[in-house]
């Protein structure tokens, strides 16, 4: 079994095709059948199932492939930092929603300005799907918000956010300076995608409180939100950061529920085995200290 086994692995997994793995990887087809077939005789395990003409990737396909991805960017990383002294090469760097919006590029500026050679990659999507692309290795380094699940992933708080309970300036509670929060549960919630950081702070705070609350909409768009509530269609939880234009502009009203102060951590993470260069290392200090 060789490194070469276990790039055209991670290309049929990519590709989820044996024939597109060949064509990207500009190899025969039956070479590529060959070498797995070698890796299935070599461990004793199938790594595909086909059904229907089409390859599904077993449990233990899964595990190999995640320690492939593993080992794969360790020898990418390796060369580049022998041959290169990091200052070439690729930084693959996912972001959830808010802080892709509100912050990277910040970020971005400043590391380009230290690594003006390194190639940035970037991905923005919810925390949940961040932190499974981490665990894939399909992204070197993470910012999200909220809770870390898996014990594979090293979590590292950056930043601290502040939420806010928000409604358009004309509703009845906007100006009303003793709410509590049983006051605005027959409000009609507007919040955000189930897996995204507030979404998950939300729901703990419910759970934490033997509540149940059925939000009457559900986005992965905070601009979509942020319209539904301005048309007062409903209250909605989010970031200070991400409504604070509008509330200086008088659109948007900060309900003052007095018994309720939720806040969250923007979190840098990286898995566990990940070897950080000094260019990540760089990155991560910028997003500390900017």
């Amino acid at each position: 079994m060789t490194v070469r086994h276990m790039k055209i692995f991670i290309m049929v997994c990519e590709c989820n095709s044996i024939t597109l793995a060949a064509k990207k990887l500009f190899v025969a087809q039956p070479a590529i059948s060959f070498a797995i077939k070698e890796l299935k005789e070599y461990y004793g395990v199938k790594f595909f199932d086909r059904i229907s003409k089409k390859l599904y990737i077993t449990e233990k396909g899964k595990e190999f492939f995640s320690y492939s991805s593993q080992i794969i960017n360790l020898v990418e990383e390796m060369e580049n930092k022998i041959k290169n002294n990091d200052t070439l090469g690729i930084l693959k760097i996912g972001s959830s929603l808010t802080i892709g919006k509100y912050f990277l590029n910040d970020y971005l500026k400043k590391f380009q300005q230290a690594y003006p050679l390194i190639q940035t990659n970037i991905c923005v999507e919810n925390s949940n799907i961040i932190e499974a692309r981490i665990l894939d290795n399909l992204l070197d380094i993470g910012l999200i918000e909220g809770i870390v699940h898996s014990d594979s992933i090293v979590s590292e708080t950056f930043f601290e956010d502040r939420l806010v309970f928000i409604c358009n300036k004309s509703h009845p509670y906007a100006k009303k300076e003793k709410l509590l929060f049983k006051d605005i549960l027959k409000e009609n919630f507007i919040l955000r995608e189930k897996g995204s950081g507030v979404r998950e702070i939300f729901n703990s705070f419910i759970t934490s409180k033997e509540l149940a609350v059925k939000p009457g909409w559900e986005s992965i768009s905070t601009g979509v939100i942020i319209n539904a509530v301005k048309s007062n269609m409903g209250v909605s939880l989010l970031s200070y950061q991400m409504v604070k234009k509008e509330i200086e502009e008088g659109k948007l009203a900060i309900l003052n529920v007095k018994d309720v102060e939720l806040k969250r951590k923007f979190n840098i993470i990286y898995h566990k085995n990940k070897f950080i260069t000094p260019s990540i290392k760089k990155f991560i200090n910028i997003c500390k200290n900017i």
